[in-house]
């Protein structure tokens, strides 16, 4: 059954103001709250505290923030424009760069960019290993001419996406070398084992048949595609990410790449539903 739309409209009806935002908060951290955690009474009720993001209890007047130690901890942007930053990020295909959420908000850059790089830590990668047939490949990004007209200064990513229509999931890394000491343990942790691991000739990946079943094409040899081997659907991945950083982001720096990698494989990993509630869910959680 196909996930119906997450529209603007569907935030706005849903969100309407802050309010609205900060009742979500408080339902998803305290909605299940068994007693008051000071005075102990079952299912207490909460009372909003006004000209406070915090609610009371009905009985003994403990406090609790739903809003404590999370993203939005001591923020003074309004909730219900984090909430909008947090669609862009779940609807956009191409990435979310500070300067559009400045434009967008009418916030400061400096609020932008702590606003982005707070959502993109939401998307950081789950430590569920692939399993099935996993197509691993490697790719670079950035780098500069130099004076003999090559690139240099590159930084190494390393991903694995699983062989399944609709259903398969990506992983990735950003390294600072592409080589058979990173792959492999990339490939123990991120791939289950029993797992077929496809490749193409590159000699940072002969070491996996010692723990794995691999095959592999040769591209040296103009093979793209034999037996059912091929490393398209990652390749495919990279294609996508590198066109969103070139025409969104334009220059990533190395330190924090790895964080818009963390992003392209959330989008990848949530292409087939709504990825704003996934990412509200992980809002809500205590993640600072």
């Amino acid at each position: 059954m196909k996930t119906p739309r997450y529209t603007v409209d569907s935030l706005h009806e849903q969100f309407p103001d802050d309010n609205a935002c900060l009742d979500y908060m408080f339902q998803q951290q305290y909605g299940d709250l068994k007693a008051c955690p000071k005075c102990g009474v079952t299912n207490p009720r909460y009372y909003r505290v006004k000209k406070r993001k915090c609610y009371a209890c009905n009985d003994c007047g403990y406090q609790i923030s739903p809003l404590a130690n999370t993203i939005f901890h001591k923020s003074e942007t309004s909730l219900k424009k984090w909430f909008y930053a947090i669609f862009l990020f779940g609807v956009g295909k191409n990435g979310v760069s500070a300067k559009e959420i400045e434009r967008h908000l009418g916030v400061t850059y400096k609020t932008a960019w702590r606003m982005v790089k707070q959502i993109r830590l939401m998307m950081q990668q789950d430590g569920n290993p692939l399993s099935g047939i996993v197509e691993i490949d490697e790719t670079y990004i950035g780098g500069k001419h130099d004076r003999e007209g090559m690139l240099s200064n590159k930084t190494a990513v390393i991903g694995m996406v699983e062989k399944r229509k609709n259903t398969g999931q990506v992983k990735a890394i950003a390294t600072k070398r592409a080589d058979a000491t990173v792959a492999l343990p990339f490939i123990r942790a991120m791939a289950k084992q029993g797992s077929e691991i496809q490749s193409d000739e590159s000699t940072i990946y002969h070491r996996v048949k010692r723990e794995y079943l691999h095959r592999f094409i040769t591209h040296s040899k103009e093979e793209y595609s034999k037996d059912g081997v091929h490393t398209n659907t990652i390749e495919g991945f990279w294609s996508q990410m590198k066109r969103s950083i070139d025409g969104t982001y334009h220059c990533v720096s190395p330190k924090y790449l790895q964080f818009y990698v963390d992003e392209f494989v959330f989008r990848y990993n949530h292409r087939h539903q709504a990825a704003f509630p996934e990412l509200l869910k992980v809002a809500a959680k205590h993640v600072v």
